[in-house]
């Protein structure tokens, strides 16, 4: 009997434990005639590959890889800083030994065996299509692989044992430029074989030149880059990792073609857009929850009755708000800073704190952008008031600056809580700290940074079915924003600064900023001088543009990793948060810039993680990935 490995590493393993496992009907000779001789049986096929392609979306946890948990907080966002919780911190290897060659395998088998079966049966448009989504699929895996790893082995065709033997099924690994180039060829089969349209949750021909814009543009950018801040080693000098700097241009004029490619085939959302303030932050948040919105290009989703509901809306706003779960993340203060008016003035020329008569003024003038993805104090959601505040004093006269300076435990007149039940001790009509916080333990489920996540929460959901595995919101795999940002970011390395600059501005008018500065987007970026938050020059005003329009949606974490800057942002750093204090004598609000409350997290990032380590387990299996990255 036909036996089939289902990976390079499934093949070792079942030799290592016993034969019986080996014993079982071949997929090929049972299955393959049902499933790929009619439409349904290939949706059937291929939906089961895109439920495991490795999204990084609510599910995305540190340690515990793309599976159900409860803890959707524990993501990406959180491991760089761009969200602040009890658990940031001291970033590790974060890969979670992630080694989709299972699913490779079936991928490939599809890509055999399909074209045979399928003809005669199903028509050539149609066997084509899933033929590219194919293609597809396993280019969104490479890329997963090889941006944690850099050069992985390439394995192109089933593997099947005994048939072949244990030396050949031992792959070795492939130079890091070679793995770029053979995603990149994959995207081009998919954009030549599928169509213009498919569901939403699926691939067509331009989600892959979307995919193929974002592959290039981080290959072209590794190329550029990646020999400022390296660790010396074997692997790189195999080629294992790391990619010649003549190759830059190359990718960045693929990522640009790509992008350019999808230009009128999808547009960023506007379908309540006007020139009203509020409507234009009632647009952007609504991007995140309109399943037919014309920006998205692949959607992951979920439902209650296929057990694939996830847990956002419990677990980031604080169980006041909800019916279960613990908000455990929080958006950073130095991220809102890049918006316009997000830098918020809470001190006066002379350095004492402003005065404001409700919490909700510091909103006035902020970017609708901004207030469409974070909750301020004094924001409503779901008939309920971010009554946030840290404490209340009973009189103040000092400067912020001199009251930072000193340990909150130590603060004169300053009178704070252990819960958001205590009231004041001077009026019992007043909490101390307000039902949502701030924070009040290492643990605690209120807001640390002063301001609550707004992005991707289903403000139409009522409070009791904000529990566990209750929501079914879908997730953006990829849109044409991001498409727009990778387009200006290919374009400006390529030298097409008029063409950089006028998709950064689509992308400003539709957030309700203002237009970009063209003498600041002329100037050259420099890495050793610049300082990585600022608008100074064309490059930095786009990748903080990128900030700002995909916070939250886990790009950063990579978009550092592939800058080469990861190590300068988290350099034993702690970041601050925004905290509301109410005076009692004045009956009036002042705001506090200062660090973030109950921790000693600090956010640390070693040069040896640019490239994660290939999984311990993998290479005790097959000695041919050796060497491992530089020191792994």
């Amino acid at each position: 009997m036909k036996k089939i490995v289902l990976s390079i590493i499934g093949t070792v393993f079942l030799i290592l434990t016993s034969c019986e496992s080996l014993d079982v009907p071949p997929l090929n000779i049972i299955k393959d005639q049902d499933l790929f001789t009619n439409e349904v049986g290939l949706k059937t096929y291929m939906a089961n590959v895109y439920r495991n392609l490795p999204i990084e979306d609510y599910y995305y946890r540190n340690g515990n890889g793309f599976g159900r948990d409860w803890q959707q907080f524990q993501n990406l966002g959180g491991i760089c800083g761009e969200m602040l919780g009890p658990y940031w911190g001291n970033t590790q290897e974060n890969g979670f030994g992630y080694w989709g060659y299972d699913w490779i395998r079936n991928i490939n088998h599809f890509i055999q065996t399909m074209p045979d079966i399928a003809k005669g049966s199903v028509p050539e448009s149609v066997m084509n299509h899933y033929l590219g989504e194919a293609y597809f699929c396993r280019a969104f895996i490479y890329f997963a692989l090889v941006k944690r790893y850099g050069g992985v082995p390439l394995v192109k065709t089933v593997q099947n044992y005994p048939e072949q033997s244990l030396e050949e099924l031992q792959v070795p690994r492939d130079k890091e430029i070679d793995c770029w180039k053979f995603i990149g060829e994959d995207l081009d089969q998919a954009i030549r074989l599928m169509g213009e349209n498919s569901e939403r949750s699926r691939a067509n021909r331009y989600t892959a030149m979307a995919m193929k814009s974002r592959v290039m543009l981080f290959a072209g950018t590794i190329a550029k880059y990646g020999t400022i801040n390296f660790v010396e080693g074997e692997a790189r000098d195999r080629g294992f990792v790391g990619i010649p700097t003549s190759e830059a241009q190359g990718f960045f004029q693929q990522a640009y073609d790509a992008a350019k490619g999808v230009e009128g085939h999808r547009s960023l959302y506007k379908k309540k857009f006007s020139d009203s303030y509020d409507d234009k932050i009632a647009n952007y948040v609504e991007m995140f929850l309109d399943t037919d919105s014309p920006e998205n290009l692949l959607t992951r989703e979920y439902s209650l009755s296929s057990n694939t509901a996830h847990s956002w809306d419990a677990t980031l706003t604080c169980r006041y708000m909800t019916a279960d779960g613990l908000s455990r993340a929080y958006p950073n203060y130095e991220l809102m800073r890049l918006f316009d008016g997000g830098n918020i003035k809470v001190v006066d020329d002379s350095g004492y704190p402003i005065r404001f008569e409700q919490r909700g003024e510091i909103r006035d003038g902020v970017e609708p952008r901004l207030r469409a993805i974070v909750y301020f104090p004094d924001d409503e959601l779901r008939g309920l008031t971010f009554d946030i505040q840290r404490g209340i004093y009973d009189t103040f006269d000092r400067t912020a600056a001199e009251e930072v300076a000193t340990n909150v435990n130590d603060r004169k007149g300053l009178e704070m809580a252990s819960g958001t039940h205590i009231t004041y001790s001077k009026d019992p009509g007043l909490r101390v700290i307000g039902l949502c916080g701030v924070n009040t333990s290492p643990d605690g489920d209120n807001t640390r940074s002063g301001f609550y996540m707004r992005k991707y929460i289903d403000y139409n959901k009522p409070k009791d079915d904000c529990g566990l595995y209750r929501s079914t919101t879908h997730w953006i795999a990829i849109r044409y924003g991001e498409v727009l940002l990778n387009r200006a970011e290919a374009a400006f390395e390529l030298g097409m600064k008029d063409d950089a600059m006028a998709c950064i501005n689509q992308l400003r008018e539709r957030a309700g900023a203002k237009p970009v500065d063209p003498d600041a987007f002329g100037k050259d970026f420099d890495f050793n001088e610049t300082n990585f938050n600022d608008d100074s020059n064309g490059l930095e005003i786009i990748r903080n543009e990128r900030r700002k329009e995909l916070a939250f949606e886990n790009h950063y974490w990579w978009d550092i990793r592939r800058w080469r800057i990861a190590d300068k942002i988290m350099d034993n750093t702690i970041f601050n948060a925004l905290y509301p204090y109410y005076i009692y004598d004045e009956k009036k609000y002042i705001f506090l810039d200062e660090e973030q409350a109950y921790t000693g997290n600090r956010f640390t990032f070693n040069k040896r993680f640019y490239y994660e380590g290939l999984p311990g387990g993998e290479l005790n299996k097959n000695p041919n990935l050796y060497p491992n990255n530089p020191n792994h």
